[in-house]
């Protein structure tokens, strides 16, 4: 897989804020130096602010919370916290908002954050942990601070994550071949099993089938009962490589296709390399030793409500190498933030979405009470990791600066407009 690599480094130099979302060891080294309060909770450990989003939950609800933990584990609270503020700040400065506008922005978010722990110290145990947001909730509650057009955008958003599902991504990722789907060819994001075989050397399809079939099967003894059952009733038909994200790109990560009832009734597995956190150098090591059930462990307590087809496995490569995976639904409402379409009105809103919901995940695992008399009353906390975020995003220029000029001189290959 590293011939995918120049493609994270093309995705990376794009911007500040691309090399920020990539760069997520770069701070969690520069994090292991600071002063911190010796508190820890589960930290996401890679908490920007496009790791935050819309998808379903169980009941079939919208709901917004974190939606990224390739990179969970024990830590101290403020690393995510200085991670979310540095990426709004990061992410003001790429739409041109003034020092001021920046500066409202972050305090504004570490100001929901505060509020929220010190609410949820408050709250019992059970409270806490049923605590979730809903998007029409969201929408209600800034109705009258949004202008028409930034409302209208954030509803059709709404209703585009509310298509993105499995009957979207049979439509877009498949095609039918001999009356059954089959994914379609998009090199180098999507390599169907096809062109693979010739490409990882395996001896033939049947015998890659009958792999990714024991794959299947070593999932499903991960889930609980009920839904080993539910995957039990579908098929296994079809397999893929998909790149995925900016920081993934270059671990592997495949898609597999099960059908039940008929070919109108898919259901997607995304398979995602789970390599050690990238916090681990610098915390403590995983409590577990297969890296998928470590971010499936690590979601399920931070999440509110989560993928309920979440699983994990180990296997055994063609290079003879055991890797760890975990597995999850590819597409289930799935919503991202229009970060390019907001005004400084609209990322301080987001903003403080993101820090209430990074304090309620935070609060499921830590000790929320005593972060909470931490915080304190007023918002001295909120402008010191305002400061922070500032003198981390001129940081993060020089970074993504000394990345580009290592790409002109040719010392880093980077492939762009993938």
């Amino acid at each position: 897989m590293t011939e995918l690599v120049p493609i994270r480094y093309g995705r990376m130099a794009a911007s500040p804020f691309a090399f920020f979302r990539g760069a997520a060891y770069v701070m969690a080294a520069d994090l292991a130096s600071t002063p911190n309060s010796g508190m820890t909770v589960q930290l996401c450990g890679d908490a920007h602010l496009s790791n935050f989003g819309g998808f379903a939950g169980p009941a079939r609800r919208l709901l917004f919370d974190l939606n990224d933990f390739d990179e969970t584990l024990p830590g101290p609270w403020e690393w995510d916290v200085k991670r979310l503020a540095a990426s709004l700040t990061i992410a003001a400065r790429q739409r041109h908002f003034d020092a001021r506008a920046r500066r409202r922005i972050a305090v504004a978010s570490m100001g929901r954050y505060r509020e929220t722990m010190r609410a949820f110290a408050r709250m019992s145990n059970l409270d806490v942990w049923h605590s979730r947001v809903e998007f029409e909730e969201i929408l209600s509650r800034v109705h009258g601070r949004l202008d028409h057009e930034a409302l209208r955008r954030a509803r059709q958003n709404i209703a585009k994550a509310r298509r993105k599902d499995r009957m979207r991504a049979l439509s877009k990722l498949t095609h039918v071949v001999d009356g059954e789907p089959r994914f379609i060819s998009d090199p180098p994001l999507i390599v169907p099993a096809a062109e693979l075989l010739e490409e990882y050397g395996l001896p033939d399809r049947e015998t890659a089938d009958e792999h990714v079939r024991e794959l299947v099967r070593a999932y499903r003894a991960t889930l609980p009962g009920e839904l080993r059952r539910l995957v039990e009733s579908y098929r296994y038909v079809d397999f893929a490589r998909k790149v995925v994200g900016v920081g993934s790109v270059g671990t592997r990560a495949w898609i597999v296709l099960l059908l039940g009832r008929d070919a109108e009734d898919p259901l997607f597995l995304q398979v995602k390399e789970a390599q050690r956190s990238v916090l681990e150098p610098f915390a403590r090591r995983s409590a577990f030793k297969n890296q998928g059930q470590r971010v499936m462990q690590g979601q399920r307590l931070m999440q509110a409500a989560g993928d309920i087809m979440l699983g994990w496995i180990r296997t055994t490569g063609v290079d003879g190498r055991e890797r760890d995976f975990y597995v999850r639904q590819l597409w289930d409402w799935k919503v991202s933030a229009d970060v390019d379409g907001m005004d400084p009105t609209g990322l301080e809103l987001y903003g403080g979405l993101c820090g209430a919901s990074l304090a309620r995940a935070h609060a499921r695992s830590g000790d929320r009470v005593a972060i909470a008399a931490y915080l304190g009353r007023s918002d001295r906390f909120d402008r010191a990791i305002a400061d922070f975020s500032e003198r981390y995003a001129d940081q993060n220029e020089r970074d993504h600066e000394a990345l580009v000029a290592a790409i002109d001189a040719g010392r880093v290959e980077a492939r762009t407009g993938v």
